[in-house]
């Protein structure tokens, strides 16, 4: 028999970069209409799902962060541990945050000096706007992401920022459900966890109503969350790890079909109809956590862990370069026809965003959060659980979450 252990689920790492690209194809789909536009209209069911690579994060945010901290937190409460924690997160997430949130400032100024063309979000710059930003807030006060943030795909570390500040209170429950309920029960707990954006997307028709993000940071981060707590249960044989990672493999042909059909046959009159996938991603994530086999192995190779890494990167940063072609599209009249030269200038313009995005996880990100983790160790306020000796820690990195 073999048990899953603490530390790092390199599966879970690469999925990161699927996840990540996902959202970056999304947001580039109207480009690759334009340089090709069969590929784009072979692709266009799972392009034009990509939003869905959100609800995807949460899920495994959700799941890595009671992976690492339910034995540590779940326990009973502590203030301090609790503010360790959010301290932590702030050195995964904030210098990033931060950089890229300038970088669109600075970027909205300048479209006010150069060109004919300023930026239509320039009456976003504003000082109420600015501390909102700065302090991962600025989703809260309105119930529509769009527009909320300076760099768009911050709306989304906004609403993580809120789960990370409920985090206390939710490992507390989940480590007593736990201990009262078996794996299986657990697993079902969270497919019904993750069940409510999906729902209202039944109801309305639509992903996109009014505070929908509300439910969906909540609920996938609440599901994720339970989902993790079932694998810390149980105990697989290899056999049952070789099934599990040959079911990962089917979920996600079942998740790519699923997109074509439901493309082409969307129920009723639900517009995005795409977004009914998500009641897989909890089956696809514990399969992956569990499982042996091709699809695990392919996620936990060098190259994937890598681009898992930058993931978080390359998400912040790569609708900066979006934004600034669409600029330069209208201020030089570029107008991109079927050819190879305009295939090769996606292929660029995604590229030039993973180079940004390698430059922001080495600059910025890892040396960044190495320094605010020193000052918190620094301190001597940590708790007990992160006193551990430096060669103890490294052994229980956990996966990283964007």
């Amino acid at each position: 028999m073999s048990r899953v252990h603490t530390g790092e689920i390199r599966a879970l790492t690469g999925l990161r970069i699927v996840a990540a690209l996902w959202v970056v194809l999304f947001h580039f789909r109207p480009l690759l209409a334009d340089a090709a536009p069969s590929v784009s209209s072979a692709l266009a069911p799972v392009l034009n799902a990509g939003a869905q690579g959100v609800d995807l994060f949460f899920i495994l945010s959700g799941f890595v962060l009671t992976w690492k901290y339910l034995d540590r937190m779940g326990e009973r409460w502590s203030t301090k541990a609790t503010l360790h924690f959010l301290w932590l997160r702030l050195a995964r997430v904030w210098p990033v945050y931060l950089v890229t949130m300038h970088l669109a400032g600075a970027w909205i100024i300048f479209t006010l000096y150069v060109g004919h063309t300023p930026s239509p979000a320039v009456d976003q710059l504003n000082a109420t706007s600015w501390l909102r930003q700065v302090l991962l807030t600025q989703l809260w006060f309105q119930p529509y992401f769009d527009g909320s943030s300076w760099d768009g795909p911050a709306w989304s570390i906004s609403a993580e920022w809120l789960a990370y500040l409920l985090f206390g209170a939710l490992v507390l429950v989940v480590f007593r459900m736990a201990s009262a309920t078996r794996a299986r029960g657990l697993i079902w707990l969270a497919i019904l966890a993750s069940l409510p954006p999906v729902l209202l997307l039944l109801a309305s028709g639509v992903f996109y109503t009014p505070w929908s993000w509300l439910p969906r940071i909540v609920m996938q981060f609440i599901a994720g969350a339970l989902a993790c707590a079932a694998v810390r249960k149980l105990q697989l044989s290899d056999r049952a790890r070789r099934i599990a990672g040959m079911t990962s493999v089917l979920l996600s042909g079942i998740i790519i079909g699923g997109l074509y059909l439901l493309d082409t046959h969307p129920p009723g009159s639900i517009h995005d109809a795409g977004g009914l996938v998500d009641v897989l991603f909890v089956p696809l994530v514990l399969t992956l956590a569990l499982g042996a086999g091709t699809l695990p192995a392919v996620l936990s190779t060098g190259v994937m862990m890598y681009l898992g890494h930058i993931s978080f990167s390359l998400y912040m940063v790569h609708e900066l370069v979006h934004t600034v072609w669409n600029w330069a599209v209208i201020q030089f009249a570029i107008t991109l026809t079927p050819s190879w030269s305009a295939k090769l200038m996606v292929f660029a313009l995604i590229g030039v965003a993973g180079l940004a995005a390698a430059m922001l996880y080495h600059i910025v990100e890892e040396p960044a959060r190495r320094w605010m983790r020193r000052m918190a160790e620094n301190t001597g306020a940590q708790p007990t659980w992160a006193a551990d000796p430096p060669q103890s820690r490294l052994k229980s990195v956990a996966a990283r979450a964007g």
